[in-house]
């Protein structure tokens, strides 16, 4: 059965991918995004222009904060399912302009689940973060480990977010899933991320910002990955778990039907053999600039995928070689290099 999806951050990374492959399995696909010039505007509407003649897409501009914009836009439409992509993303860009995030992810955020309130929406999927994790240290993370501990603005507005979904699920009985996505790269990622301009200063022969001395570990997940399990997931409406109880809470459950999920590699991988593997794809040495941890990050993030491959059946697998080369190879057609 097609479904009718709204996709909130279309014109980005995931946003574009995902309504691509949605459209290719034959749902329609309604698009929003503000274009905002957090990065490269020429590349999101690049992105867009992928998806403008597609049959069963339509692209509206606008942002999930204007409340009065996201009522009409719920009206309008009749939604089966939201999985919202639209937030302000970026862990260091949120100890400078701490306000966007607010507006995105938090009011933005309560538009959404107003809408999916009002409209008897069937299913909420909504992305979170591994940066939930924060200050955890035991890995791999779980969905079942508290997370109470964030350090960046950006993280607790995730946690925010899933706090929020639960009290919907739970208020209105709205079936909501949030997935806690780790390190996102591939063809057409986001300029802001490590791939991307490591690529970009390799090729024009100026050095890298390597944090924490290289010594970083990431469950770096390709985007192939990450769309399969978002798409299974939208299909696999959040259900209550009749074991929840009170006395023993489970952070990933709930009386009520909803359901958190890691979408990770589970299987981290050094900063400096990433940076090694893009060597090779590029066939370039990259001069590295070795610096402290930044505010706000954590030295590794190790994903505990078992709940997502018990209920859909999927495990991200693409390794880095694969993944690293298919963006190289996209980088330089895309940017004629």
């Amino acid at each position: 059965m097609s479904k009718k999806i709204l996709v909130t951050g279309a014109a980005g990374f995931i946003g574009s991918t995902l309504s691509i492959r949605l459209l290719d399995r034959g749902d329609t696909v309604v698009g929003i995004d503000n274009m905002n010039d957090y990065y490269d505007v020429t590349l999101k509407e690049a992105r867009l222009a992928r998806l403008a003649t597609r049959q069963g897409f339509t692209f509206v501009k606008l942002d999930i904060a204007d409340r009065s914009g996201m009522e009409r836009l719920f009206a309008e439409h009749n939604f089966d399912a939201v999985m919202n992509l639209a937030a302000q993303a970026g862990v260091r860009y949120s100890l400078i302009n701490p306000y966007s995030y607010i507006e995105s992810n938090i009011m933005g955020f309560t538009n959404i689940l107003e809408g999916c309130r009002h409209t008897k929406v069937k299913h909420l999927v909504y992305a979170s973060s591994s940066s939930v994790y924060g200050a955890n240290t035991k890995m791999p993370f779980s969905v079942h480990h508290n997370v109470d501990h964030p350090v960046s603005l950006y993280a607790a507005s995730k946690k925010a977010n899933e706090l929020m979904a639960h009290t919907y699920s739970h208020l209105f009985n709205i079936p909501t899933t949030g997935l806690r996505f780790f390190t996102v790269y591939g063809p057409w990622g986001r300029p802001d991320m490590a791939l991307f301009l490591f690529t970009k200063a390799i090729l024009e022969g100026r050095p890298i910002d390597v944090f924490n001395n290289g010594k970083m570990q990431r469950d770096f997940t390709y985007i192939d990955d990450i769309v399969e399990g978002v798409i299974r997931v939208i299909d696999n409406i959040a259900a209550p778990n009749p074991e929840w109880s009170g006395d023993a809470p489970d952070s990933a459950t709930s009386r009520a039907p909803y359901r958190l999920y890691n979408i990770g590699n589970n299987s981290p991988v050094e900063l400096m053999r990433y940076i090694e593997v893009l060597e090779e794809c590029l066939g370039k040495k990259a001069q590295k600039n070795m610096l402290p941890m930044q505010p706000g990050d954590v030295p590794a993030t190790y994903a505990d995928v078992d709940d997502l491959t018990r209920d859909v059946g999927f495990k991200p697998a693409t390794p880095i070689e694969t993944g690293i080369k298919n963006f190289v190879e996209w980088y330089r057609g895309y940017y004629k290099v």
